[in-house]
């Protein structure tokens, strides 16, 4: 294959009221990892100068199957994050906060504060 994943779709819409297909996944190794140019959460807007405007996604994926060996695919780029997919960064990383970051100081806020309630009512 050509090494990611699509959403999107007349009828399985990924984004309300948007019918598009985007990239859900870059698979690392495949084919769209190594060149590099595609991201998670780009818009195709063709593959091989046909437009993926008003198809079912099952007819998109199809689409992708029979496209042969030299694809050629219209992107555009997600301007900002939403929810869903995160940018392909090359590197095995997503962007965003890592989750440690948030729940670290998270838990040490919630430890000490039933350190400081534990005290209070040693107090009493």
């Amino acid at each position: 294959g050509l090494g990611f994943n699509i959403v999107g779709g007349t009828d399985q819409q990924y984004i309300s009221n948007d019918s598009s297909i985007y990239v859900s996944r870059i698979k690392k190794d495949g084919a769209a990892y190594l060149d590099g140019r595609l991201q998670e959460g780009d818009k195709i807007l063709a593959v091989n100068g046909k437009e993926l405007k008003n198809l079912r996604h099952k007819d998109a994926v199809e689409l992708f199957r029979s496209a042969g060996y030299d694809v050629s695919l219209k992107i555009q780029r997600r301007l900002q994050p939403q929810n869903g997919p995160m940018r392909h960064r090359g590197d095995g990383e997503s962007g965003g906060l890592p989750l440690a970051a948030i729940l670290v100081p998270g838990l040490a806020l919630a430890a000490a504060a039933v350190c400081v309630l534990l005290r209070y009512r040693q107090r009493m």
